[in-house]
């Protein structure tokens, strides 16, 4: 059977109401079973919300994580978890050597998914080179780990396990998250490293070591110059791809992810520079509150990309996850219909390009 052309799909997060981040934050505190019978109701409906948009290609909106790296101590010791004093959102600070913890925590989110839907399944992943950025403090974990590049090695087996018992759970697709690579697009992030080449191969040669044996599920990686940091009022970083496409290149995935919904992201004729065999999943819908993009302006933004892209290799997606920090304030009815506008855009592309 051909593959759908133009399939749409959602980055990974997913607005929180009020009532999840109770959930997922204890208040109040719930036994076992009653969190788990109101969490499974709150993954039914975000799951609802996406099906009736449109969308081709589905999660659980990580409804289940108190933040998208944060996962990272469900699957491991070694974390201390506490809040952030400058701004008070969660923050986990690697403080012991790393030691698996009970693995399949987001394989488990994979197998409740199949439950409940017949749409395409993808998980998402914290890149080691993103969580050693994330978790790595120089006092707090100097003993464990006096360098951070130790702590991202031990980063992998842990990932790479958890990948294994993904594939196993009937994922469609498992999208590595990985911003942290894209930073180096920014002249300003590169300035800060004695050699900023060297750091980006770094972080490539981790992802890679982490799909090492891979097979089964589409492995993909997202990459974007935090556009999410919009919706919490940062500053994004600016730059094209181009200082990265080497490493982009050399990345052990079948998808990259990348937002195209700003002038900062470069011109799309960077494209033609990446293999062909990688499928780009196009960022062509904004995740800025009270930006909602027009159905003609995504289907446009698709046309631009299909000059340098063969339509079978164009996936539509938001240019980042719609809750890009666990306390974000974004409206599940406005992501409802920038997701229904996506995926109104898709069905025009397929007539247009069939």
């Amino acid at each position: 059977m051909s593959r759908m052309l133009f399939p749409a799909s959602v980055v990974g997060s997913m607005p929180r109401s009020a009532f999840v981040q109770d959930l997922i934050n204890d208040r109040p505190p719930l036994e076992p079973a009653a969190y788990e019978h109101a969490m499974d109701a709150a993954v039914r409906y975000i799951v609802a919300v996406q099906e009736l948009a449109g969308v081709d290609v589905i999660t659980d909106g990580e409804w289940r994580r108190k933040s998208y790296i944060g996962v990272i101590a469900e699957l491991a010791h070694g974390f201390e978890l506490g809040y952030n004093p400058e701004d008070g959102r969660p923050w986990t600070i690697v403080v012991d050597k790393l030691a698996p913890k009970e693995p399949g925590f987001i394989a488990r989110e994979v197998t409740f998914l199949k439950q409940i839907t017949k749409k395409q399944i993808k998980a998402t992943l914290p890149a080691p080179a993103l969580l050693g950025e994330r978790m790595w403090h120089p006092e707090k974990s100097a003993k464990a780990y006096p360098k951070r590049d130790d702590f991202v090695r031990d980063c992998v087996p842990i990932l790479r396990r958890e990948l294994e018992l993904i594939r196993a759970a009937g994922a469609d697709i498992v999208q590595i998250d990985d911003p942290h690579l894209c930073l180096f697009v920014d002249p300003d992030v590169r300035a800060g490293y004695e050699n900023a080449d060297k750091a980006a191969d770094f972080a490539v040669d981790t992802v890679n070591a982490v799909a090492e044996g891979r097979g089964g599920a589409k492995l993909a990686l997202h990459l974007c110059r935090r556009a999410g940091a919009r919706v919490r009022g940062e500053a994004q970083h600016q730059g094209g791809y181009g200082p990265i496409l080497r490493q982009l290149n050399r990345l052990d995935v079948q998808h990259l992810t990348m937002e195209f919904t700003t002038p900062a992201a470069g011109d799309m004729s960077v494209f033609k520079a990446l293999r062909e065999d990688v499928e780009i999943g196009l960022g062509c819908v904004s995740v800025t509150p009270g930006q909602n993009d027009s159905v003609e302006t995504i289907v446009d933004r698709v046309r631009q990309a299909a000059q340098f892209l063969a339509p079978e290799r164009i996936v539509l997606n938001p240019d980042c996850g719609f809750a890009p920090g666990s306390g974000a304030i974004v409206s599940i009815d406005e992501a409802y219909t920038k997701l229904r506008n996506e995926a109104a855009a898709a069905r025009i592309l397929r007539e247009e390009f069939a």
